[in-house]
């Protein structure tokens, strides 16, 4: 379910510290000494502040823990929280109240608001960055093809997407349009390519042409070109993500400083940076965890980011939370999964209405 990198197998009594520094870290976010370790531990297991100094050394030569100059205490690396929640991590139990919460609004929502709710929800129940990204159009399902002649030289064509998905294009053409063979491409075209994805067009353009009559050939391409616009992922994205959530991340201690917040901010207002976040952490096969440097920009070493797809009908879209390493990825981990599989049946449930 998530992903890892490499590290070496550590025993028992390096797992129960390291575990142990992760919880005590992301509870208070201070560096974690010997003796306040030593105090949590004891109800499970009896190690002396000297014994847990030796094991948190090896642990640190490691690469799993380190330490700020200003404290003796410690704290997790990247690598530290990666094996945390590859190999440690119970993903939590959420509280009835909140799946309630999230199943009751997001079916509620009307469809052209559902993604703006459920960002707002995941922002409010995680008190980090939400974000929402509608479905790649490129992947849904075509059901037909109209097309109307505005002027003599312009048509408005309107492709209907599986899910109540709608695209409108408006081509010029070079020649003054004949209703006759406007309906004859248009029915061409709904034989070729009714029930496949849109980015299927481009492929099936010379199997269109050769059908078509040589009046009729311009057209054809024509549609394909602009048809083509549609799948820029870039515009189809950025304007389908909705953001959340940021008022909450402010308030941290990570985010007390000037420079920090000014991070936040900066990063909120860039949607292409958040976009490419996600595009880095999309696994169709459940929840992906990126942490620290896995995270393509380098400025957002900081941050985390938990993210998960859903779909509509064949499209997927995608469903994450951005905030500091020092985060709960347990519960972070059920809360956007859990918000992924709510929209998924939201939009199969208004699907089959």
């Amino acid at each position: 379910m998530l992903s890892g990198g490499a590290y070496r197998e550590l025993n028992e009594r390096e797992r129960t510290i390291l575990r142990a520094i992760v919880h005590l870290y992301i509870l208070h976010a201070s560096p974690v000494g010997s003796r306040v370790l030593s105090r949590y531990l004891e109800r499970d297991v009896s190690l002396s502040p000297a014994t847990i100094r030796n094991v948190m050394a090896d642990l640190e030569e490691g690469g799993y823990i380190t330490h700020p100059h200003t404290s003796a205490g410690r704290m997790p690396t990247d690598k530290g929280y990666r094996v945390y929640v590859d190999t440690m991590m119970q993903a939590e139990l959420l509280p009835r109240e909140e799946t309630q919460a999230v199943v009751r609004n997001i079916l509620a929502a009307p469809r052209d608001s559902v993604h703006r709710e459920a960002s707002r929800l995941l922002g409010t129940l995680s008190h980090h960055i939400a974000v929402v990204q509608t479905p790649h159009v490129r992947d849904a399902r075509i059901l037909r093809v109209e097309m109307f002649p505005i002027s003599s030289q312009r048509l408005l064509v309107v492709i209907a997407l599986e899910s109540d998905l709608v695209r409108t294009l408006s081509i010029e053409t070079a020649h003054v349009l004949d209703h006759d063979s406007v309906d004859d491409v248009c029915r061409l075209i709904n034989e070729r390519i009714s029930g496949k994805p849109l980015h299927a067009i481009q492929d099936l353009v010379r199997d269109m042409t050769e059908q078509a009559s040589d009046s009729d050939r311009a057209l054809v391409r024509l549609f394909v070109e602009h048809a083509g616009l549609l799948q820029r992922r870039s515009t189809e994205v950025v304007d389908g993500l909705h953001v959340a959530g940021t008022q909450h991340l402010l308030s941290l201690p990570e985010f007390d400083r000037p420079d920090r917040m000014r991070s936040v901010i900066e990063l909120v207002e860039n949607h292409e940076v958040i976009v490419h976040l996600l595009d880095s952490a999309i696994d169709e096969h459940g929840v992906r965890v990126r942490i620290g440097r896995e995270l393509p920009d380098a400025s957002l070493e900081e941050y985390s980011l938990i993210a998960s797809t859903y779909r509509v009908g064949a499209a997927t879209g995608t469903v994450g939370v951005i905030g500091p390493k020092r985060m709960n990825y347990s519960r972070m981990v059920s809360l956007v999964d859990f918000v992924s599989v709510v929209l998924t049946s939201s939009f199969d449930q208004r699907s089959a209405s």
